[in-house]
């Protein structure tokens, strides 16, 4: 008995879709990290093609057959392989791919070196369209600070707060490769002291100082990040959003930058709330 195919039917309206696909996906995979490491974790997908004006619709059902098939090998380098491989199946010049998942790294404490898992937010993305692929990465890293204004107007101590740093950025198409373990190190980099799972007295101690030493404001941060990525010749483009959950207020302070000050850019990158 041969079943017709219903979505392979022509459509008559005249109007292209700019996508159709899949999202809120929920699949199992294995991440590789900078060193060539592997770790499980579980993946939230969005895969998508462009619909031409004369096709009734896309087959969503291959998109869960390409995301079997690659699933144990998800990195920024595996990601214009799958990506082609939608374009195949598909028969399509126009794709799309995001991937958000928990990614862990372990973590060494600065004076005990007692070792622990930290998870980060991250989404990989890419896209195709025609000749064209773009790669991008996206993080948020948890960080600590210590206010300026308040360490310098205080007779003893400073108010400290836990805050976010997010870096998204856009891979160069023609250099070496930009990893999530690159952006979590600028991240942590650019604000007073790294978030650790797990301390000892001495560690928390260290850390304590650490972060006095190292005053910064959201601002601050913000143009850290951004002062090491604008002369990363890894990045193309990049959004840069920090926020902190203020100890001595009932508010958050944050500030974000885009950059290319284009507007187009500022239109793509814009933060999602």
């Amino acid at each position: 008995m041969t079943l017709e195919d219903v979505q392979g039917r022509p459509d008559t309206r005249g109007i292209a879709l700019d996508e159709a696909g899949v999202s809120d996906l929920r699949y199992p995979i294995t991440l590789a990290d900078r060193d060539g490491a592997k770790q499980e974790s579980i993946g939230q997908f969005k895969m998508s093609v462009a619909v031409p004006a004369e096709a009734k619709g896309t087959h969503m059902s291959r998109f869960v057959e390409i995301l079997h098939e690659h699933a144990t090998d998800i990195s920024v380098v595996t990601l214009p392989v799958i990506l082609d491989a939608i374009c195949q199946r598909l028969a399509t010049e126009h794709a799309h791919l995001q991937i958000r998942a928990t990614y862990f790294r372990e973590r060494s404490a600065p004076v005990s070196h007692a070792r622990s898992l930290v998870g980060y937010d991250a989404v990989w993305s890419a896209t195709v369209n025609g000749a064209s692929t773009q790669l991008e990465l996206e993080v948020q890293v948890p960080v600590t600070s210590v206010c300026p204004c308040s360490k310098a107007i205080s007779d003893y101590g400073a108010h400290n707060q836990r805050g976010h740093i997010t870096i998204r950025a856009r891979q160069a198409g023609s250099v070496s490769i930009l990893w999530i373990e690159d952006l979590v190190d600028i991240a942590e980099n650019s604000a007073s002291a790294p978030v650790y799972p797990l301390l000892k007295r001495p560690d928390e101690r260290y850390v304590t100082m650490q972060a006095y030493d190292n005053p910064v404001f959201v601002e601050d941060m913000v143009r850290n990040v951004a002062t090491q990525l604008h002369d990363d010749p890894r990045v193309a483009a990049f959004y840069v959003h920090a926020s902190n959950d203020e100890s001595i207020h009932d508010h958050a302070a944050f500030a974000s930058v885009t950059w290319p000050r284009t507007n187009a850019a500022l239109d793509q990158f814009r933060w999602e709330q």
